[in-house]
């Protein structure tokens, strides 16, 4: 299983401009996480504080009881063999082959002979699709070949922990639709933690368990996809449907005037550029046919399942809707159990009893996931 990254208070800025503050989130072992925002709010920044190419100006990234904002350089070394990186653009070396642009990280850290390097090296490429192309060079193969090479190198070392910073971009939706299903099945076959930086919607509504959005220098939720698929937060809402009435600008936030300006155009008729209302859950991905289940769906639903009446009301009647028969009795919940026209908690009996898992917040950090800051909805699970 992928290992666990807990968050408290990370913050990062160049000279006087804040970048973010505050962070606080748990990446859960084994689960698929996505984190959204406007352009411009620091979300590749906040991937590479998570594996110490940029260092915080305070708070704590802990992996493994190892905090690598504080840790020796010895330390975070090996801290980083955990994880594998999926950059924008794939950042492969054009003079090199695929081949050898997988091959990298094992020549570099570890001591394997070339007949080992060469197993490991086909086997990724094979998981990524990518079998037969080993000898073609980065500028002949399409921008989606790319990306999948590009992720190939990040699973040589066999990482707890994956990073993808917008797998997504310069695709068109069908490919994203494969790597979408790529990254859905690498977490079946190897249970590692996988975090996705991205700003396709239909991405972050399909494939991860949990969702967090940066925006305004601070997280704005993050917990349960059901939590943020379901918010009637303004500026999730405005970026989940892709619209200009809202508080997001061009800038990364508009003023008074403007957003009335704004309103006034759309109650004349004019379009604020939204399709439809993308809120509300849409089923997640699952495994292609053949590969093993997903084995952080049964994690996710412990750990849900123990938070439900923490969370905000549509999610838990979202997240009571999604339950099977056999989950429903696993859980203790009866039918009618749903949260209609109850507010806040649930009622004491309809609070799920759930049996020991093999996963545990070792240190709940917050108790309410709604909890609100000024201007923001804050959650945290």
């Amino acid at each position: 299983m992928g290992a666990e990254v807990v968050i408290e208070g990370l913050t990062k800025s160049f000279g006087k401009q804040a970048i973010w503050r505050d962070v606080t989130l748990t990446l859960p072992p084994g689960e698929v996480s996505v984190m959204l925002g406007p352009s411009g709010t620091g979300k590749s920044v906040f991937l590479k504080s998570m594996i110490g190419l940029l260092k915080p100006d305070r708070g704590k990234c802990v992996i493994n009881g190892v905090d690598i904002v504080k840790c020796s350089e010895h330390k975070l070394y090996e801290i980083r063999k955990l994880f594998g990186v999926l950059f924008q653009d794939g950042a492969l070396f054009g003079s090199m082959n695929l081949y050898d642009n997988v091959a990298f990280p094992l020549r570099e850290h570890t001591k394997k002979s070339e007949t080992e390097i060469r197993k490991i090296v086909l086997e990724k490429l094979e998981m990524t699709g990518l079998s037969g192309t080993e000898k073609k060079l980065p500028g002949e193969i399409s921008g989606g070949m790319r990306k999948r090479a590009g992720l190939a190198r990040a699973l040589v070392l066999d990482p707890e922990i994956i990073l993808c910073d917008e797998p997504d971009s310069g695709l068109d939706p069908v490919r994203t639709a494969y790597i979408s299903q790529l990254l859905v099945d690498l977490n079946s076959q190897i249970d590692a933690t996988i975090l996705i930086v991205t700003h396709n919607i239909n991405v972050a509504r399909t494939v991860p368990d949990n969702i967090g959005m940066l925006y305004r220098k601070e997280l704005v939720m993050f917990g349960p996809r059901e939590v943020l698929l379901t918010s009637d937060e303004p500026a999730v809402e405005q970026f989940l449907n892709g619209s200009r009435l809202g508080p997001i600008g061009m800038s990364e936030e508009k003023d008074s005037a403007q957003m009335a300006r704004e309103q006034a155009h759309v109650d004349a008729g004019h379009h604020d550029g939204s399709t439809e209302d993308m809120r509300g859950i849409v089923p997640q991905l699952q495994p292609t046919p053949g590969l093993p289940e997903r084995k952080a769906v049964r994690r996710r639903k412990d750990r849900v399942m123990q938070i439900l009446h923490t969370l905000p009301p549509a999610a838990q009647e979202a997240i009571l809707q999604s339950l099977t028969p056999e989950d429903r009795l696993r859980y203790g919940v009866q039918p009618g159990h749903y949260v209609g026209a109850h507010r806040g908690q649930l009622p004491t009996e309809a609070v799920a009893q759930v049996p020991r898992s093999g996963w545990r917040d070792p240190q709940p950090r917050v108790d309410d996931p709604t909890r609100r800051r000024p201007g923001h909805q804050q959650g945290r699970s």
